[in-house]
């Protein structure tokens, strides 16, 4: 539900699994490990105890607090991170709807920090309840989109069938979730600094795929830098979702056009789409999947290049758990900065950062 967010999450131990039908009384021991989406940005480990109460009919809540003492051979009170009771309230409204509240109160010991995500930690737009509630809105969203039958033709140009739809929104969650889980911080992944020519922070990781078929096989290597740019978010995310100008930046492209062959929504906004393109040189046998995200908080842009053969049997409806992806793609944060009218336009804009993975 949390990629961006979350890395990993574990339930420890069920203290009391509640009422069978409404999980009221619930009490579980959690852990979870939270990420930015970049390497620079250390993640945040705790354990928690969660609790669920049904309050009246149609409230719930959730609440999480941190654990001090878990097992003799874990002290999480040597962790730098811990939340006081934090949650949510959940209140069922008509027509399948409901209304959330979200509480995060965290304490946070100091911690290096790269100087350009600084703000944007100590704002709590890394990590604050805005983000998560952001997030959830989203993925709700996705959701919807993803169970509807009712979906208009102009929303999936270039897809027949309703499985088709199906497919491809699976395999572009799939191409989702392992970027991010491959851009962060997390424990699951060995950053090596290094140094560019220009001064630049590179952090490259490797890892051997041995039997998954959903990767490519053999040594993966993950290069990941973040830089500051003078735009807006929403400026640098509709240049790079914008496959017209893809040949500018992509060197997939191979600096030849690129046109769109598929279309789907995935959301009310524009701006979150999965796109299938392709390019106009006569000698390219791949395709490229693309997932463009956005909510108030981040926005995503990520892609990768699949066989052209592979990707129309997955348009056509068929099975794409076993089609191998390799995802690069960029992570979109404004810089936390307070916002300024630039000279070109009288809408306030935030300049942005680029975390850019290969």
């Amino acid at each position: 539900m949390f990629p961006c967010l979350i890395s990993k999450a574990a339930t420890v131990d069920v203290l009391s699994s509640g009422e069978t039908s409404t999980r009221d009384g619930a009490i579980q021991l959690m852990f979870a490990e939270l990420q930015m989406l970049t390497p620079v940005v250390p993640t945040r480990e705790v354990y928690f105890i969660r609790y669920c109460k049904q309050l009246s009919p149609d409230r719930w809540a959730i609440v999480d607090v941190s654990m001090d003492k878990v097992e003799d051979n874990i002290d999480s009170s040597l962790a730098k991170y811990h939340k006081r009771p934090s949650g949510c309230i959940i209140d069922e409204k008509s027509i399948g709807h409901c209304r959330v509240i979200w509480v995060e109160h965290l304490e946070c010991h100091k911690s290096a920090v790269h100087t350009i995500y600084r703000s944007v930690v100590n704002n709590g737009l890394g990590f604050g309840a805005k983000h998560w509630m952001a997030t959830l809105q989203h993925q709700c969203e996705q959701l919807v989109f993803f169970m509807a039958t009712n979906v208009p033709t102009k929303d999936s140009s270039g897809v027949a069938t309703l499985a088709g739809r199906k497919s491809i929104l699976k395999l572009a969650q799939r191409m989702t979730w392992s970027f991010c889980r491959a851009i962060s911080a997390s424990s699951c992944n060995t950053w090596t600094k290094h140094l560019t020519k220009g001064g630049d922070d590179l952090r490259v990781a490797s890892r051997k795929n041995l039997n998954d078929p959903g990767e490519p096989l053999g040594m993966i290597l993950c290069a990941v830098s973040s830089v500051w740019l003078p735009v807006s978010p929403h400026t640098l995310f509709d240049f790079l979702r914008d496959e017209t100008w893809r040949n500018e930046w992509d060197v997939l492209s191979t600096g030849s056009p690129v046109q769109r062959i598929a279309n789907l929504g995935k959301g009310q906004d524009q701006g979150n789409t999965v796109t299938v393109q392709a390019m106009e040189s006569k000698e390219s046998s791949m395709w490229i999947l693309q997932v463009s995200s956005t909510n108030t908080y981040e926005s995503m842009v990520v892609y990768a290049p699949v066989d052209i053969a592979g990707m129309q049997s997955v348009m056509n409806g068929c099975d794409s758990s076993n089609v191998p992806i390799l995802p690069s793609g960029f992570s979109i944060l404004p810089d936390g900065l307070e916002t300024r009218p630039t000279v070109i336009t009288t809408r306030p804009e935030e300049k942005s950062m680029d975390g850019v993975p290969y």
